[in-house]
């Protein structure tokens, strides 16, 4: 059954979860600093800094490294290094292009702005090191406030909402949001862009999930759940024999969530294929459609369809099998449970849940005024929204009390499964597959999942698991990513 959310409840909640974001980040961080303080790390060469190849001057000598510089600047580990080098020296290598500009944006604007100062005391790159965590970690605050509020909108039960929000500040993958890496950024706009298109925003939805695809390359597949709600809206306009603008509106929608990552690879076509005679050109410069990134992920990293599918890979394969086992079972339970959605494309969804569905299958919240109905004494009550396109958490949680239309098998959690099961195959089948772990860690639906698992009597064994999970790769993550050996 729905739980209602009075105000004053939403606000203790959003309070007591921002709580949790901290204490986790907190904790992260403390582990972090602990193991490395009590191991040797694999690999020493990251506090290498040469001089930038392009910018002379960012090279002037920078201050000895005093105790805050080193510890900033041994979590300069893997991906940390390039978005580092990145921030300092622009796109140097052609192997850097294989990490989008958002992160390093922010990483540089923080560091030649709000902490421009501590550049004497700490040195240029520690500065930007500094940024780096602050930027991540400002980012898992705010993405995993906006996983709750679309939680409400979309389950319908402040309960589940909250518990799936605190699963999510405890993830498997919390080392990377708490690194110099983009899963924060990328989960901030793909979560808070989702959150705006159920509230009615949509062309505010497209902005973030725009920015989404500037932090990590997965992001453009957010442009589905605008194809999702344009299909549904364009059956429902052709069925009540209205224009069909909303198609040629979706397509532009999708096309402006691309357009960024498209731009980006024009960028890096231009800097190195541009201006070279034929026989200096690299391979991929060739191509009829010169794609670097792909080429960068299959040469540099060896990515492709069943690439990894290798003995000596047992290990890794072992290592994702527990965020993958939960993420197939989370859609083969939708599946068996809501079956008539699968085939239908959601088309079979009750004309009750298209009613209380959240903007994904209705065109009536783009055509007419939203009306809220509200059940008190057995008496209904019409009244119309104030008029401005965002709905509330608070009307969301309220707005029904059916069990067919809330929880995790609702209609609203369709499209959700079916981005989950399109990024499941893709870390599974194309991906180095021990990236799932972090890969899925921004899925709503994974946590929605848990968070229906744990509060099953039923299934209150798997909640321990889960939770148990959870926490083994926290401790094995900050234990293994900060000393530069392999996690995920």
């Amino acid at each position: 059954m729905a739980k209602a959310m009075e105000p004053n409840s939403k606000s203790r909640k959003e309070l007591v979860l921002i709580k949790y974001a901290v204490f986790s980040r907190l904790l992260v961080l403390f582990l972090t600093i602990s193991w490395r303080s009590f191991l040797q790390p694999y690999d020493t060469s990251a506090a290498l800094n040469p001089p930038c190849l392009h910018h002379e001057e960012v090279t002037e000598e920078s201050p000895p490294l005093n105790a805050v510089s080193k510890t900033l600047e041994n979590g300069v580990v893997w991906d940390s290094v390039y978005f580092v080098r990145i921030s300092q020296c622009g796109y140097e290598y052609e192997q850097t292009y294989a990490f989008l500009p958002l992160l390093p944006f922010f990483i540089s604007l923080l560091s030649r702005t709000v902490f421009a100062p501590l550049v004497p005391l700490i040195g240029l790159r520690g500065v930007m090191v500094l940024s780096g965590y602050v930027v991540s970690n400002l980012a898992f605050v705010f993405a995993a406030i906006y996983l709750f509020r679309v939680s409400v909108i979309v389950l319908k039960d402040a309960e589940a909402s909250f518990r799936a929000s605190v699963m999510f500040c405890f993830n498997p993958a919390s080392i990377f949001y708490s690194s110099v890496y983009s899963e924060s950024l990328y989960a901030l706009f793909s979560i808070g862009g989702l959150y705006h298109l159920l509230s009615g925003a949509s062309n505010v939805a497209v902005l973030w999930f725009a920015l989404s695809g500037c932090a990590r390359s997965n992001g453009i597949l957010n442009a589905g759940y605008i194809c999702f709600q344009t299909m549904h809206r364009a059956y429902e306009a052709l069925y009540l024999k209205r224009r069909v603008c909303v198609l040629v509106t979706g397509l532009l929608r999708c096309i402006c969530i691309c357009l960024p990552f498209v731009a980006f690879q024009a960028y890096g076509y231009y800097n190195i294929c541009h201006g070279h005679k034929l026989e200096e050109l690299r391979p991929w410069c060739k191509a009829k459609v010169p794609l670097l990134y792909n080429f960068i992920q299959s040469h540099y990293w060896g990515v492709g369809f069943l690439r990894y599918f290798r003995f000596k890979q047992l290990p890794n394969f072992l290592l994702a099998s527990p965020i993958l086992s939960l993420a197939v079972c989370s859609i083969v339970s939708y599946m068996k449970t809501r079956h008539e959605l699968f085939i239908s494309l959601g088309f079979q969804a009750t004309e009750k849940e298209k009613r209380s569905s959240a903007r994904l299958y209705s065109l009536k919240d783009a055509l007419e005024p939203d009306v809220i109905t509200s059940s008190n004494d057995n008496r209904d009550i019409r009244q119309r929204k104030p008029r401005r396109k965002d709905v509330t958490v608070i009307n969301a949680a309220a707005k029904s009390n059916s069990p067919e239309t809330t929880g995790y098998f609702s209609a609203d959690v369709f499209p959700f499964v079916v981005h989950l099961g399109l990024m499941t195959a893709t870390a599974f089948f194309i991906m180095h597959v021990q990236v799932a772990t972090r890969f899925l860690s921004a899925s709503p639906s994974l946590y929605w999942f848990a968070s229906h698992l744990i509060a099953s009597p039923r299934h209150r064994k798997w909640g321990y698991l889960i939770w148990s999970y959870c926490a083994a790769y926290i401790l094995l993550g900050t234990l293994l990513f900060s000393n530069f050996y392999p996690f995920t």
